[in-house]
């Protein structure tokens, strides 16, 4: 079974940053990519970010782009997203989540295509 553990998130008012921190453990297992997805109130959970373990190519949503920086420590099996320049509309609880088997190129961004998820974190960015 894999475990994975968020932390990192918090309040900050709107233009700050955070760095969220999503660890992962279990026994013998192994990975394709890591992403972090979020949901606001009211929303559907949505993608924001993942990379792939081995080659480090990283993916983002359009909201994103230029704002927020995915990295992973392979020896650690932790991956960071970087979030810069933060917006009220960034307000969401946030979710790291482990995909097993390769994906293509269209299935980054579809919940279905990962298969372990944390328990989330919540952000929160005041205007």
């Amino acid at each position: 079974q894999v475990q994975l553990v968020e932390s990192g998130g918090g309040l900050v008012q709107a233009g700050g940053s955070l760095r969220l921190s999503c660890a992962a453990s279990g026994r013998s297992f192994s990975m394709y990519a890591m992403g972090w997805f979020r949901q606001a109130p009211g929303k559907e959970r949505e993608f924001v970010s993942a990379i792939t373990w081995v080659a480090g190519g990283s993916y983002y949503a359009d909201s994103v782009k230029g704002r927020f920086t995915i990295s992973r420590d392979i020896p650690k099996t932790t991956v960071y997203l970087q979030m810069n320049s933060l917006k009220p509309e960034d307000t969401a609880v946030y979710y790291c989540a482990v995909a097993r088997r390769t994906l293509g190129a269209t299935a980054w961004g579809t919940r279905g295509s990962y298969d372990h998820w944390g328990q989330g974190t919540q952000v929160t960015v005041s205007s």
